[in-house]
């Protein structure tokens, strides 16, 4: 994969993620789905943990800017780290899955 492809690649990847955060708290029928085809795609392009970690990261910083900016708190944030976590368990359950092939 060249370089812009990855980059193209990290870029969707983060936009997927916005989204689950964005619905995570919602009755979205179809976030299940959207973690999946998620967890998939990180993990046929070989991306490192680390690097959900980072799109985490930068995706709370960008939320907790914008509810500063509208005069809000931004303390629910923190709940946001069980998207995270699950994600995280979600990959780490493909990883296993995969190995004990």
């Amino acid at each position: 994969m060249t370089q812009v492809e990855q980059q193209v690649l990290l870029e969707q990847l983060k936009s997927d993620y916005r989204q689950i955060l964005i619905n995570y708290f919602t009755t979205d029928k179809t976030l299940k789905e959207k973690i999946d085809e998620f967890i998939n795609a990180v993990f046929c392009a070989n991306i490192p943990v680390p690097q959900i970690i980072e799109f985490h990261m930068e995706l709370i910083e960008d939320f907790s800017i914008q509810l500063r900016l509208e005069g809000r708190s931004d303390e629910g944030l923190l709940d946001y780290r069980l998207a995270l976590i699950d994600i995280l368990a979600h990959l780490c359950e493909h990883y296993r899955c995969s190995v004990s092939k």
